[in-house]
């Protein structure tokens, strides 16, 4: 593994309130949430009353009686995430986008272009605030979870780069919540068992750790508090799996719980799925219970299955039957969907009625009757917006009162590969390239002409990626 810090991490600060300020200069300075019911996020100014994203409204106007509550520009949130990942991609093509807000980075072939890593996380402050007019922390390191922890500490609106010969120092001192996996009910367990910081994680006992959080997740979270995290930059590409999660506190399993939860993932599942022409044989389910304890169950079908009513019955099915191998569990706490072994479904080939009709099939006189239901709605959605129409369970359910449009922003989209429309690029002539979508400047018939590209002397007439050598260069561990 590169020792050398060459792996960023950028992070919008408090992304979607910085949006509406943005929109809004008014809302500069002033505590605002996103949200109404429930907030969704918040801004610094709110945070500092204790104001977070999953609170009630009515927890957080007494936290904080000047709170402003706007509903959202959630077409906003995603042109403006978009383009700041368009810059991320003008220092390197390897930009692994985790969410609408955050990326990393691998900038070890960009040097020799731009500088060394404390250079180019400046140039992206810089453009990300001049050009789209927001705040973004960036963190440099060698490993992924080690920047991604340095950009939190660089928040709000900072950089911070760890030196590698001092990256246990680094870490010692920091609270353990901001390990990668840590949420609340974990920092309580490990506070106490006396572990509050990084540095007490990565020294206590494995048989401890995993006594507290169970095998897996324990030994994730000391190799993760060693630094210990091989993992590299990897652009994504088309999406292996669709699916959706709904959290709530802890409540009893009850067909009136179930039907309108379940009914709503499967609702959102199965319209990404017909958005993207794809269709998937296998269901997955997850139902978490209390103490982070969790189980799975999944059933792969002879056919493809992309309607709304047929993800929901047969994921009720598998709830059911998880529910009975539990009898023990009195509350769960979250449910999720998902699909995979995905595959193009653009046309359905009608059944002749010798099977019977199976209404989980697309191509019975059943299936084929939901699915045209789906796709109407589908089309009324996409003219309307989602609220325009539903099924009535999930539509007259109050357990959906955080916007479909919100939920989708941070959901896994499956037919989109990575914008890779801006990478840095090398072109024949030795000067940098406008982005991949536009001609290289050796197609040009004006002089002067291309120098040779390949040993055979005539010109490629196209972009190349530059060869990735690079030096290292000193700079001061964990400096703003």
């Amino acid at each position: 593994m590169d020792a050398r810090p060459s792996i960023l991490h950028a992070d919008l600060d408090a992304f979607y309130a910085s949006v509406e300020q943005l929109l809004d200069p008014s809302l500069r300075g002033r505590p605002i949430a996103v949200g109404g019911g429930v907030v969704l996020a918040a801004s610094y100014e709110a945070k500092a009353f204790g104001v977070s994203g999953g609170m009630a409204g009515r927890i957080a106007r007494e936290r904080c009686p000047e709170l402003v509550f706007v509903r959202g520009h959630f077409a906003e949130y995603k042109r403006l995430g978009d383009r700041v990942m368009e810059i991320l991609g003008t220092y390197t093509p390897l930009v692994e986008r985790i969410s609408i807000d955050e990326a990393f980075l691998d900038v070890g072939g960009s040097r020799r272009l731009f500088g060394d890593p404390a250079q180019i996380a400046a140039l992206i402050r810089t453009r990300v605030r001049e050009e789209v007019g927001l705040p973004i922390s960036v963190g440099a390191a060698s490993t992924k979870h080690l920047a991604k922890i340095a950009s939190q500490v660089a928040k709000p609106d900072g950089l911070v780069v760890v030196d590698p010969a001092f990256e246990r120092e680094f870490l010692e001192p920091l609270p353990v919540r901001l390990v990668w996996g840590v949420g609340p009910a974990t920092e309580a367990r490990l506070a106490a068992a006396g572990i509050t910081t990084i540095g007490q994680l990565s020294r206590a006992r494995p048989e401890l750790v995993r006594g507290l959080l169970g095998a897996v997740h324990g030994a994730s979270l000391m190799e993760r508090a060693g630094n210990r995290d091989p993992r590299p930059v990897r652009p994504a590409g088309r999406g292996r799996s669709v699916g959706a999660q709904s959290a709530f506190p802890r409540t009893a399993p009850t067909e009136d719980v179930l039907g309108p939860v379940l009914g709503h993932l499967a609702d959102r599942v199965a319209g990404r799925l017909r958005k993207h022409e794809r269709a998937g044989r296998t269901v997955t389910v997850r139902v978490r219970f209390t103490g982070l304890r969790s189980a799975t169950r999944a059933r792969t079908l002879d056919e493809a299955v992309a309607g709304t009513l047929a993800l929901r019955e047969i994921a009720e099915e598998l709830v059911a039957g998880l529910l009975a191998d539990h009898p023990g569990e009195r509350w769960v706490t979250l449910l999720a969907i998902s699909v995979s072994k995905l595959e193009e479904h653009r046309a359905v080939q009608l059944e002749l009625p010798v099977d019977g009709d199976d209404p989980h099939r697309m191509g019975s006189p059943s299936g084929a009757a939901r699915l045209a239901v789906d796709r109407s709605m589908d089309a009324v959605r996409g003219r309307f917006g989602r609220a325009a129409v539903g099924y009535a369970a999930v539509a007259l359910s109050d357990r959906t009162a955080v916007p479909d449009e919100f939920r989708e922003l941070a959901e896994h989209d499956i037919s989109a590969r990575r914008r890779r429309s801006a990478t840095v690029r090398t072109c024949c002539r030795g000067g940098r390239c406008t982005p991949r979508t536009s001609p290289c400047p050796a197609r040009a018939s004006s002089p002067p002409p291309c120098r040779p590209a390949r040993p055979r002397g005539r010109c490629s007439r196209r972009c190349r990626p530059r060869p990735g050598r690079s030096r290292d260069r000193a700079h001061p561990g964990a400096s703003r």
